[in-house]
């Protein structure tokens, strides 16, 4: 009796517990922990969640289950006070993770989100949550495996860059073999231009076989911009390990700015491919290749996002082939060749046509410029150009905070060199440059090859130097100071240009048939001041074996008008010269050419003007080394002519006068032969 009384004793100690948990799991609700579990989806988000129903589906990786779940837009934030709802929201949770992390979710499956995302006018926007100056945790993020999405709708409306376009997002059942895909649909406005694309990426996230990297398919348009994007990525959440090839085209690279943050000046259309990479904070694009405009372009290109400083980019180009018409847009002029057969600038160079300007006057995006800081060397190795007599160029870029350095910009010409040097502070409400240009043994032969039509040879060498404001080149120009200083030794140069400088038409013709087709040069001096955007000549003369020509008068960048004149001082009798000096006026773009009858007769030789020079002869033999070297004509010249108009000539009729060629030559300079 005893006994069984202990058993019936013991069998109700233990029953009572297991009837209470059978009780408890028929009848238990976990809806009874939803307010539970919206406080602490509140906390996490730091807004208050409401969630209509709550659920638990017991297993080894048990289901929790939202449904009607609603997420409000921050407090004060205009427009509707709700950001988005999801019918339902189902997460497996791997609970061992729980305890010794990171946190696995295998699943996430979201049914019918629809969202309005979208910015106040204050730059505030509803898809930022908590604070966005809190420390960062140092907690691992989740790993996420298998995200599906069943009809979900997004709106994003956005000021800056003006967007407004819809996201249809979906994850789509495989077929036979292959894995579930998540596909978004985009379709709208992005920087008031329209915008379309696709994605197709792995429904499987961060929970791989790493022998199964995540798969990319992007194909994207926006306005002219147009981008596809084709690879894996094995740690997709960290966008680490791509084998990604980005395709990139378009009809202008500055229209990248309002895409990536990067200041680019207009270019023709461009076609680019390369490997796009992301590490340590920094988007490189890497080792591509393509075209823009009718040049090549080559290398790397890195983007840094730097916390609480200017983005840095860095870049490392080559061009094989570079058409100078295709860097334009670098001064504000229309980029691009107008015989290419893709150019997309025709609506600009018809306008720059019609205009009666010849210098760009496009205004410089100051904002842009301040945007980033960039550190950039290119190398153009072999320049094509019809006007242009430039054989290679290397420029070494640099932005920082606003102030922008080329250290140096230099240019080949044949075996001699030109190398600019420019400083330009953005950082006021106008862009103030100081620069100066060397030019150091320059081939007088590329320079005339090529044009196309005349011929010559010699060196050239000298400075120019400016220091300026303004928010175009054409302002710059407009309001410049500084100094010309240009000077030719040897060789010869077309005698069409001496003969034509004088209105010599007989030589002029003969010159024409190859007789002679050359006239050489002991040396070509000009040197003028700028002041406030005029550049007042202060000595040009060409001493050849044809004639002296000498010129004098000044240039208006300001209003681009030209006041100049040149006087011919032949050497020997010629059929058909007319004594007359040649006036050029009229604007830049279009001077007019016509003899000065006025001075019909009072021509007299080059002494006499250069013995009333404002700047001492002296004063220019230091440049003149510097480009031309230590023995150099022009330095002799100089000496020469400044010892000879110190010497008046005996006076004729009570008049002062010069002798005829007053400029000595050389002995045994050859003569012209007709």
């Amino acid at each position: 009796m005893a006994s069984r009384r202990r058993f019936r004793l013991w069998a109700i100690g233990l029953g009572t517990p297991l009837l209470i948990i059978v009780i408890l799991v028929l009848f238990w609700d976990w809806n009874w922990l939803r307010p539970l579990a919206q406080r602490q989806a509140s906390s996490a988000l730091g807004r208050p969640i409401a969630i209509g129903h709550f659920d638990v589906r017991l297993a080894r990786q048990p289901l929790l289950v939202f449904d009607s779940v609603t997420i409000p837009n921050p407090e004060n934030f205009p427009g509707d006070k709700t950001m988005g709802t999801i019918d339902r929201l189902s997460v497996r949770v791997d609970i061992g993770s729980l305890f010794h992390g990171p946190i696995l979710i295998p699943e996430i499956a979201i049914e019918r989100p629809n969202f309005a995302l979208a910015q106040a006018p204050s730059g505030t926007a509803n898809w930022q949550f908590g604070d966005p100056n809190a420390p960062k945790s140092d907690k691992p993020a989740p790993q996420i495996g298998s995200l599906i999405i069943t009809a979900g709708k997004i709106h994003v409306v956005a000021g800056k860059p003006q967007a407004d376009f819809a996201l249809n997002v979906e994850t789509r059942q495989p077929a036979k073999g292959d894995e579930a895909a998540l596909v978004i649909e985009a379709k709208g406005t992005y920087a008031n231009q329209p915008v379309d694309g696709k994605f197709i990426g792995g429904a499987l996230l961060s929970l791989r076989d790493p022998a199964k990297p995540y798969p990319i398919d992007l194909t994207a348009s926006n306005g002219g911009t147009h981008v596809a994007l084709k690879g894996t990525v094995e740690r997709p959440m960290e966008f680490a390990g791509a084998n990604v090839t980005l395709d990139l085209r378009g009809r202008d690279l500055a229209d990248l700015y309002s895409l990536t943050g990067i200041p680019l000046a207009p270019t023709p259309a461009y076609h680019l491919t390369g490997k796009l990479d992301y590490s340590a904070a920094k988007i490189l694009f890497r080792q591509f290749a393509g075209t823009v405009g009718a040049s090549d372009l080559n290398g790397d290109i890195g983007v840094e996002i730097r916390q609480g400083d200017l983005p840095l980019v860095t870049g490392d180009l080559t061009s094989r082939k570079l058409v100078m018409a295709d860097l334009a847009g670098f001064i504000g002029a229309t980029p691009g060749k107008a015989d290419a057969k893709n150019d997309t600038h025709q609506a600009e160079r018809k306008q720059a046509e019609a205009s009666p300007k010849l210098l760009p006057d496009t205004p410089i995006n100051l904002p842009k410029l301040r945007s980033a800081d960039i550190e950039v060397k290119y190398r153009g190795e072999r320049i094509e150009s019809q006007s242009t007599p430039i054989d290679n160029l290397s420029a070494d870029l640099s932005v920082e905070n606003g102030q922008i350095r080329l250290h140096p910009l230099s240019f080949a010409v044949g075996t001699g060199q030109i190398a600019l040097n420019l400083t330009l502070d953005a950082q006021g409400p106008l862009v103030h440059l100081v620069g100066d240009a060397d030019f150091h043994k320059v081939d007088v032969g590329r320079l005339m090859k090529s044009t196309g039509v005349f011929e010559g040879a010699g060196t050239i060498g000298g400075q120019i130097k400016i220091d300026t404001t303004g928010n175009s080149l054409a302002a710059m120009l407009g309001q410049g100071n500084g100094d010309v200083k240009l000077f030719m030794t040897g060789g010869d140069i077309s005698a069409l240009l001496v003969n034509l400088a004088g209105l010599d038409f007989g030589n002029s013709l003969l010159s024409l048939l190859g007789l002679p087709n050359r006239a050489p040069v002991r040396c070509m001096i000009f040197d003028a001041g700028l002041a406030k955007g005029d550049l007042q000549s202060r000595l040009f003369l060409v001493d050849t074996t044809e004639a002296n020509v000498i010129g004098k008068g000044h240039i208006d960048l300001a209003q681009e008008q030209v006041d100049y004149q040149l006087t011919t001082d032949p050497k020997h009798f010629s059929i058909g010269a007319i004594p007359a000096p040649i006036d050029i006026k009229g604007t830049l773009k279009s001077p007019g050419i016509a003899p000065d009858p006025t001075a019909l007769a009072e021509r007299g030789g080059a002494a006499a003007v250069l013995g009333v020079l404002l700047t001492p002869l002296g004063a220019l033999i230091p440049t003149i080394q510097l480009g031309l070297g230590e023995d150099s004509d022009c330095k002799s010249l100089l000496q020469d002519v400044g010892a000879g108009a110190k010497t008046p000539t005996k006076p004729v009729s009570g008049k002062p006068t010069v002798t005829k060629n007053a400029v000595p030559t050389r002995k045994n300079a050859p003569a012209a032969h007709h």
